[in-house]
């Protein structure tokens, strides 16, 4: 009986991967978050006990818990472009500083940490296919802040892999653009979602028009959150210590499309439900720039598909579900209440 601590519990992959251990397994969560409003009943399950606090303040309780719990998940980041862009140092404060003693403390402990590095590590890297082992990271100059954030997680990396070559069991996972039901609103510090889909989804019940920055061409490897938690639960499971010590890319290759490709797939399947259809049929797709929608310190990758080899074989993993059903079982997740919708954030 696993017992399993989730810093960010509310969070986008923290609320599934709490339904999905207490629905599945007979591990126990041990949960911080700020808000508790994604976990739902959750909150009163016999299994789940959570805690409202700030990794930043409540110190004391997220040492005691790293002591108490099998396997550590420090899932609190910030992690949308246009933060990265306007507000840098508050990225690497919570992203590298705030979770730098979280590491640490799963050293001092010996316990199993396994931490969300991020696809954004690879930056503007040409391979066709980003390999953990191989793949270098690219970024760009220091007058564009918007690589803060795969800095801070690439440094955190390093970090953990030498804290690793001193006994650490550590596995680091890469979220390759994770979408599903209980997205982000600009409210709340997320990780591994897709923002994007969250912003066009939010513009299409409004009925307002979507914006493509630099014409759309940018492709992203869409992953479903069901996917990525199956690889998860895995990682965390750990059998035969598998995990130990490595790094997976967790996404699905097969779904990589264009944002303007995203955009016009999300129209056609709104416009096909009726509580979206008079919304949608307003909504127009129009271009800007990359430094008029996030500012000058914006830079963009072009292509973004996991080579997840590794993943599959040893983790006896595979991403099944297609970008078409992904998107759907979204839209129908917001279908009895597009109010709620209509509330989520308008710029990425």
């Amino acid at each position: 009986m696993k017992k399993v601590l989730i810093l960010g519990v509310n969070g986008f992959i923290g609320h599934h991967l709490s339904k999905r251990i207490l629905e599945t397994t007979d591990w126990h969560v041990y949960g911080m978050d700020m808000q508790n409003d994604r976990l739902g009943d959750l909150v009163n399950h016999p299994r789940m006990h959570f805690f409202e606090g700030d990794i930043t303040i409540n110190k004391e309780w997220v040492e005691y818990h790293i002591r108490k719990c099998d396997v550590i998940l420090p899932l609190v980041a910030i992690a949308t472009p246009a933060t990265y862009v306007q507000q840098p140092l508050k990225v690497f404060e919570l992203d590298f500083e705030a979770n730098l003693p979280i590491v640490r403390s799963a050293v001092k402990y010996k316990k199993h940490l396994v931490f969300p590095s991020t696809s954004e590590v690879y930056g503007m890297c040409e391979d066709s296919e980003f390999d953990p082992a191989k793949s270098n990271m690219v970024y760009g100059p220091i007058n564009k802040p918007r690589w803060i954030y795969a800095c801070s997680k690439q440094l955190m990396d390093r970090v953990i892999w030498g804290y690793g070559m001193e006994g650490l069991r550590f596995t680091l996972f890469r979220p390759f653009n994770w979408i599903g039901p209980g997205l982000d609103s600009i409210y709340t510090p997320k990780e591994g979602s897709s923002r994007v889909v969250t912003q066009f989804l939010g513009h299409i019940v409004r009925g307002e028009s979507i914006n493509v920055v630099d014409g759309g061409a940018q492709k992203r490897a869409f992953t479903y959150v069901d996917d990525g938690i199956d690889a998860l639960m895995r990682i965390i499971d750990n059998k035969d210590g598998v995990a130990n010590g490595k790094i997976y890319n967790i996404g699905n290759p097969k779904n990589n499309h264009s944002i303007r490709e995203l955009a016009n797939q999300m129209l056609e399947i709104a416009r096909s439900i009726p509580e979206y259809a008079k919304t949608a049929n307003e909504v127009k797709i129009v271009e800007t720039t990359s430094g008029a929608y996030y500012g000058e310190g914006y830079q963009d990758v072009q292509n973004r598909v996991p080579a997840i080899d590794n993943t599959m074989s040893e983790l006896g993993w595979k991403p099944t579900t297609t970008m078409s059903d992904a998107l759907k079982n979204i839209f129908e997740a917001y279908r009895e209440d597009v109010e709620k919708a209509r509330t989520l954030v308008d710029k990425e």
